[in-house]
């Protein structure tokens, strides 16, 4: 039977990577340098509260501590593909806690069988040297928006460094 909502906690069972599969739309959380759960939606993420109510350009989520979270989709008509939708951090967040959350989306790109992943980068703090750090590269140049796409292609990244 098929749940709307689910939450992943144990990652390397069975029933984890065939959820994994099945569900189209997941929120990856990561604390303290390693992941933590993987909370699977019924639904996309399409807004965050930042675009419909702007308050700061240094918008952090609220919370205490070391914690990631990165939301992403399968679209309905493409499903050889993953979008990198939000990664949303508290303000203690660190650099480790974020290498967790990206390494863990190659993960699920892996598990799905993935072509690519795409992201949309709105924040101007996420620099087009940290992408290609993270094996992204620039793609469909547009004037307003920046634009990445990593490729796999059959071929993920054997590593979890960043």
């Amino acid at each position: 039977m098929r749940r709307l909502f689910e939450t992943i906690t144990e990652f390397d069972t069975d029933a984890a990577r065939e959820a994994l599969r099945r569900h189209r739309y997941g929120v990856i959380e990561a604390t303290g340098g390693r992941v933590t759960a993987i909370h699977l939606r019924p639904w996309p993420k399409l807004l965050s509260w930042s675009e419909f109510w702007p308050t700061s350009s240094r918008y952090h989520a609220r919370g205490e501590g070391d914690r990631c979270l990165i939301y992403y989709n399968q679209p309905l008509g493409h499903s050889n593909y993953l979008a990198l939708k939000y990664i949303v951090s508290t303000a203690g967040s660190s650099y480790a806690t974020f290498c967790a959350a990206v390494n863990e989306l190659d993960r699920i790109a892996e598990l799905k069988r993935s072509d690519a992943l795409l992201c949309d980068a709105a924040n101007v703090r996420l620099s087009d040297r940290l992408f290609a750090r993270f094996g992204w590269e620039p793609h469909a140049a547009s004037r307003w928006h920046r634009n990445f796409i990593k490729r796999f292609y059959g071929a993920y990244p054997a590593g979890r460094g960043g």
